[in-house]
């Protein structure tokens, strides 16, 4: 990631990127999509491990050395049972501005993500409560959604009103530090995406 030139560089070619599936991005992926742009690229599924990016917990695409067994026993595993029930990815810009429907009622609506640069999770969504009190802005995990209803365009989170009233601010002119993360987890009583 170069942040100041706005750049993301790839280890492909060019002729790789021009010459490889088409996706319509007005439609969800499916896996049969995905198994061809993988295939193709020569990539380890995600969905062939237990980590986020399949076997690794790290994007690894054969262009540097692997982690190690020791490195793998220190990152968190993901349970992927959700995806592969339905295994269609949507775009995030979908979802943006779905409402937010807590346990026990309406509190805000999706704002944004925030992406973590290292390991390219999505951890959090950012979530504006202006429209239903002189509200903030709060984060919630992804962990925290029990479900998306498309028809509705909710996403329904599995804590409290209160919770997310209470939740301490995100500034969006920030970083998101370690410390905040953990008065986050601690206020929502949920475990760490890491390991201390």
């Amino acid at each position: 990631m170069d942040w100041e030139h706005q750049r993301i560089t790839a280890a492909l070619t060019k002729a790789q990127v021009e010459q490889s599936p088409n996706i319509d991005t007005e439609k969800p992926v499916s896996r049969q999509h995905e198994t061809a742009y993988y295939g193709y690229y020569g990539y380890t599924p995600y969905w062939a491990g237990d980590y986020l990016w399949g076997v690794y917990p790290y994007p690894y695409l054969g262009a540097g050395p692997a982690l190690g067994a020791a490195e793998l026993a220190r990152e968190q595993r993901w349970n992927w049972a959700k995806e592969r029930e339905d295994p269609h990815l949507r775009s995030a810009h979908a979802v943006t501005g779905y409402y937010i429907q807590a346990t026990d009622g309406d509190i805000g609506h999706v704002e944004d993500f925030l992406v973590d640069d290292q390991s390219w999770a999505i951890r959090y969504m950012l979530v504006d409560t202006t429209n239903w009190w002189a509200g903030k802005k709060v984060l919630v995990a992804p962990a925290w959604i029990k479900r998306v209803d498309w028809g509705e365009s909710k996403v329904h989170v599995t804590v409290t009103r209160a919770q997310i009233k209470t939740s301490p601010e995100y500034e969006p002119t920030r970083p998101v530090e370690r410390a905040y993360e953990t008065r986050l987890y601690d206020h929502y009583g949920h475990p760490r995406y890491w390991r201390e």
